[in-house]
């Protein structure tokens, strides 16, 4: 399994930005803060924005907010905004994925990989990720039901 790079930075982005909702924060503020590079960053947030996950003011005192409350962003809107299908095999959805003879059995465990992968996705929030950290002892461990 693979967590793609963009995925990763954005849902970084999102948390920081969940930290701080009082004033918009930059690119530049964000990839420093999470060691992402700049450049890579901007073409992420783009397209978090695409996605109503984030919004944007311009001017001096612009920069980037959540596009909507942290609790209801989770990290399968992150992954789907910046890489479209949470699984691929060879680039391709799995879907309509088929094969001959004994191997006939294996989409199925790719599938159910997926699934199970969406609903941890499905139940992360940004929000839970910003409650998750610090040294709070006791919490319930993310990407699991209480």
């Amino acid at each position: 399994m693979h967590i793609s790079a963009k995925a990763d930075y954005a849902a970084r982005a999102l948390v920081e930005l969940a930290c701080d909702t009082a004033r918009p924060l930059t690119c530049e503020a964000i990839a420093s803060s999470q060691g992402i590079p700049f450049r890579f960053l901007k073409s992420v947030v783009g397209d978090l924005r695409r996605a109503g996950l984030v919004r944007s003011q311009r001017g001096c005192e612009g920069g980037y907010w959540l596009g909507r409350a942290a609790d209801e962003i989770t990290l399968l809107d992150v992954v789907q905004a910046v890489d479209g299908e949470v699984i691929t095999l060879r680039g391709e959805p799995l879907g309509g994925l088929d094969y001959p003879g004994p191997a006939d059995a294996l989409p199925a465990v790719w599938r159910a990989v997926e699934e199970r992968a969406r609903a941890i996705l499905a139940y992360t929030t940004v929000a839970g990720l910003v409650h998750a950290t610090g040294p709070a002892a006791g919490r319930p461990r993310v990407g699991e039901p209480v």
